[in-house]
């Protein structure tokens, strides 16, 4: 019976070993154990469009209420997760392991996190947010309000339900379909750390926003108003790391994605908000189902030669290549550039070459190594809206002239070896005047007398 049982459980593991090496697979990049942490697990039903979608775009979504005592993101040194969802604004403090330090570790460790908070949120929630270069109003309960560009359906007259159209203009982040309706908004304001270069606003306030509480006058003019106000903003980390800041849970919720929206002063309704079409598409960035490069097979030769060389010669012409690729979700595809560059670099670059491709994922260039030695670097630092980042470098020395490689002549030099043939010559022809001229002896008794060079005329007579 036991031996029934050791056989049945091995040929199980074996059956169910490539499911596990497709999970952990590292040629895709996209995030598939996604740990959800909720307020309330009504949040389940209530966000299930959104949380849906991810299902079917085959993430694996492990829901846990943000104080269960079991919380953890590592065990034994490894992650047990790929991202994190905070949907858990009002939590004063997370269960088991989890804090707002492991939050920051994991991102910094290259995972992705989607964050959303609303006015209940706590200090907690708003310190993660500014570790990560978002800073949420410190007024608790102050909400976005625009008297302009509000929600007409819905509206209860505090204008607390903003129709937002003023996207990031970027296909990578927000797809390349174009969001036709207005993204419903109700929640709390951040703005961006102006500082921070990795931090991108996605949806911003209108000019007419401003930042305050809805159920009191104002005693003073607010401190976020306008543009300066962004509803949604993403952050691509040095690390390629990825994070979606928001400051409304209800911007995931099934209500907004369902529900009619016309926008204060224009004449168009659509029957369905903006919503889903917008969380959908960011949310596949976010977790790396779009803007991912990765570059491979970065080489280089001579030029007429097909190994790669252990070191160049000052002024030999190379050919340098490299493979880039795109993950589209499910495969790699070639990645189309025109401003792809690589430098040859030494403290500084030397050569500053745009890369040509060939539409297939192959980038090259040609060009002629510097004159000076020394020990060099090809290198491309890649970096551009929405996509992540390439760094790469390749170490290569650069060797001067051997002393039998040098040109017989030099150009350089044309004057000096005129200067030397001139002066052998007027020699020859000096010689000749002297040796073959009939007053030689006469010459020579006056040079004698006028110069004392006896010893000239002894020499010839010899």
């Amino acid at each position: 019976m036991k031996m029934k049982n050791f056989s049945f459980f091995f040929i199980f593991a074996i059956s169910f070993f490539p499911l596990l090496c497709f999970s952990f697979n590292e040629e895709a990049p996209t995030d598939r154990r996604v740990l959800v942490l909720l307020d309330d697990y009504s949040l389940k039903s209530s966000h299930s469009i959104f949380f849906n979608s991810l299902k079917s775009r085959g993430f694996n979504l492990d829901f846990k209420l943000a104080d269960d005592p079991t919380l953890a993101l590592k065990r034994y040194g490894q992650f047990l997760y790929d991202a994190l969802i905070l949907f858990s604004p009002s939590t004063d403090r997370f269960g088991g392991s989890l804090d707002s330090a492991a939050v920051l570790d994991f991102v910094d460790s290259g995972h992705d996190l989607i964050l959303a908070a609303d006015a209940s949120a706590s200090d907690l929630i708003k310190n993660i947010a500014t570790e990560c270069g978002v800073d949420f109003d410190e007024d608790s309960s102050a909400m976005v309000i625009d008297h302009k560009s509000y929600a007409i359906s819905g509206t209860g007259g505090d204008h607390t339900l903003i129709a937002s159209d003023d996207f990031i203009q970027s296909d990578v982040i927000l797809g390349k379909n174009k969001i036709e309706a207005p993204v419903l908004f109700k929640g709390i304001a951040h703005s961006v750390n102006a500082a921070s270069s990795l931090v991108l606003k996605v949806l911003s306030a209108s000019p007419s926003a401003y930042s305050a509480s809805p159920k009191s006058k104002l005693s003073s003019p607010p401190l976020l108003t306008g543009s300066a106000i962004s509803l949604v903003s993403v952050v691509q980390a040095r690390n390629n790391a990825r994070i979606m800041i928001t400051g409304s849970l209800d911007l995931f919720s099934n209500r907004l994605f369902r529900t009619a929206v016309q926008k204060a002063g224009s004449p168009n309704k659509h029957e369905k908000s903006g919503n889903e079409q917008f969380v959908t598409e960011i949310s596949k960035w976010v977790f790396h189902e779009r803007g991912h490069l990765k570059a491979l097979n970065l080489g280089h030769q001579k030029v007429g030669e097909a190994e790669e060389p252990a070191m160049y010669r000052i002024k030999d012409d190379l050919k340098f290549s490299v493979e880039i690729y795109e993950w589209s979700g499910k495969s790699w595809e070639p990645y189309v550039a025109d401003d792809v560059q690589v430098q040859f670099y030494m403290m500084s670059p030397y050569v500053l070459k745009t890369l040509s491709t060939n539409g297939k994922g192959l980038y090259h260039a040609s060009f002629k190594v510097p004159d000076v030695y020394g020990v060099f670097q090809f290198k491309i630092d890649y970096q551009r809206l929405g996509y992540t980042s390439l760094s790469l470098s390749k170490q290569i020395p650069v060797r001067p002239f051997r002393h039998n490689e040098y040109e017989r002549f030099i150009t350089t030099a044309f004057p000096y070896y005129g200067a030397s043939f001139t002066t052998m010559a007027g020699f020859f022809i000096f010689g000749i005047v002297y040796l073959y001229n009939n007053s030689l002896p006469q010459d020579i008794s006056y040079l004698e007398a006028r110069l004392g060079l006896d010893w000239l005329y002894r020499i010839i007579l010899i």
